[in-house]
């Protein structure tokens, strides 16, 4: 066998393989052979067919699969033993010549690769980037107090409205003098909340009043959105928008939720045993829980920001040619990508390529390493975020590394968490080299600097 490689240019090389009758013809004879012991023919006793008739029936697709695995271990391997760094991975060839399996018993494969640029990542003081730090505000820190003391609430029943209560009852239309209209809209057993009632004046009716007691008001002022009316009338959406005039509610029933009392049983299910021990130490623990959530939000501002500066600098040519081949070759979706969807996609996806050479340089020039500790740690930082989405704050960490490790069991879960891992490393190498700038932001002006993206 005889492999070469031809430089087209700095980006592209063609690799050709020469495979003879010598390398492929022994593996095809002894695969014949194990054929021929198996062969159940009739005519024949089990393992006597012929090896004429064998070769015959199997030779042709024997030697093409044993040529091909030739291929494919022989490019695999040198590219490795020349330490070849290509981007994508190796075509079939546009000078490939056409291969005969019935003429031929030479044969020759020819492969275009294209070859990663080399880059340099230079990484000092003088480059400035700025770190977001988002701001706890009280508002904040008691907004996330009641979600989480929100689930241990009950709603009890109270004596008159307020604008925190919800009141059940009946309701009819009503004509201009008070009377109920006569084959008008009218609903049983409807709830409606203080909370979302729009018009004040309308509100200042309702509240006060006790089981029992009727109010007249208008429902459109009071309830402005039609899904709403359509919720408390019991009415279509449609019927809901042609709504007028004014109704009369009977109100049967006064509920309001009411918060759980802040007792150190309360503490240990929301933080765990003796974390908390006041509504002091509670809102503490809150502020910095909610300050460490906002860290990783900050963290992946600053990575976006790093990537986005350290791209725009590198200056370096792509093979596009042959990444457009690449990716429509490449495509397993159901409806295959058009030439114009790869054109349209073709900047970001280079743009991606881009981190990417820079991502590897920075951790072969500071030779980063990678330990599967590493891997572990940002999957068991991954579950506990999963976690907290859900407010479960206070799981132990055997239950989180549980779940992390199940996580790393999947394939894919497993090289997503190991790339994430990789990003992490070198995102925390660039912060360290460069110059950081921390400003602190509010939430809202936080929020702002994504909209554009």
């Amino acid at each position: 066998m005889n492999i070469t490689r031809e430089n087209n240019d700095e980006l592209n090389a063609v690799i050709k393989l020469t495979i003879a009758k010598e390398d492929y013809e022994p593996k095809v004879a002894e695969v014949l052979k194990s054929y021929q012991k198996k062969a159940n023919m009739p005519g024949f006793r089990p393992g006597k067919v012929p090896a004429g008739l064998v070769k015959k029936m199997y030779g042709k697709a024997v030697m093409a699969d044993e040529i091909n695995k030739l291929v494919s271990e022989n490019l695999s391997k040198y590219l490795t033993e020349n330490k070849l760094n290509i981007l994508g991975e190796p075509l079939p060839s546009e000078q490939q010549q056409t291969i005969d399996f019935d003429t031929q018993d030479s044969f020759e494969f020819a492969f275009d690769i294209a070859l990663a640029p080399e880059v340099e990542v230079k990484l000092t003081k003088r480059e400035k980037l700025n770190y977001y730090k988002i701001a706890v505000s009280d508002d904040m820190v008691d907004g996330q107090i009641r979600n989480l003391t929100g689930r241990f609430g009950k709603n009890e029943t109270v004596e008159a409205v307020t604008d925190k209560s919800l009141a059940k009852g009946s309701v009819v239309q009503i004509d201009k003098s008070g009377n109920v209209v006569e084959g008008g809209i009218s609903a049983e057993d409807t709830v409606m909340s203080l909370a979302i009632v729009k018009d004040e004046k309308e509100k200042k009716k309702l509240l006060g009043k006790k089981v029992g007691e009727t109010v007249d008001f208008d429902l459109k002022k009071a309830f402005p959105n039609d899904t709403e009316i359509s919720y408390i009338l019991k009415i279509s959406k449609e019927e809901a928008a042609a709504v007028k005039g004014a109704f009369r509610f009977t109100i049967q029933e006064i509920t309001e939720f009411i918060d759980p009392e802040l007792t150190q049983e309360l503490f240990d299910q929301l933080f765990g045993a003796g974390v908390v021990q006041s509504e002091e130490e509670m809102k503490a623990k809150v502020k910095e829980d909610l300050a460490r959530n906002f860290e990783m939000e900050s963290e992946y501002k600053f990575s976006v920001d790093a990537r986005e500066k350290l791209v725009s600098k590198l200056e370096v040519n792509l093979p596009e040619d042959f990444l457009k081949r690449w990716l429509k070759a490449t495509d397993r979706g159901e409806e295959k990508m058009t030439d114009e969807q790869i054109e349209n996609d073709l900047p970001k996806f280079l743009e991606d390529l881009k981190w990417q050479l820079i991502k590897n340089e920075v951790v072969r020039a500071n030779e980063l390493k990678i330990e599967q500790e590493d891997v572990v740690n940002y999957a068991k930082k991954s579950a506990r975020m999963q976690f907290m989405q859900y407010g479960l704050t206070n799981l132990p960490d055997e239950h989180i590394e549980g779940y992390a490790m199940d996580m790393l069991k999947n394939e894919d879960q497993g090289r997503r968490m190991a790339e994430a891992a990789v990003s992490e490393k070198v995102m925390a190498f660039i912060k360290e080299a460069v110059k950081v700038e921390e400003k602190e932001v509010s939430r809202e002006e936080f929020n702002k600097m994504f909209e554009n993206n």
